[in-house]
């Protein structure tokens, strides 16, 4: 499954791949297929993401379009 939010919410942030990646305990090429869809995402990874962004974890996953949870 493909995560396009993934892609803007780093950019967003200012990071690159190998910044995120490292957060995560990855590689950047791990992290690369993250956010190509060509892996999926630990949820461990996914609540990480989370919270490094500030948002839900429904909203990284396309469920919502809003930013945080009520």
């Amino acid at each position: 499954m493909y995560f396009p939010r993934l892609r803007d919410l780093r950019e967003d942030a200012d990071m690159t791949q190998a910044q995120v990646a490292k957060l995560l305990f990855t590689s950047q090429t791990v992290y690369s297929r993250y956010e190509r869809g060509a892996l999926t995402i630990p949820v461990e990874h996914l609540l990480i993401l989370a919270d490094l962004y500030g948002v839900s974890t429904d909203y990284i996953l396309g469920r919502t379009n809003t930013k945080k949870s009520k």
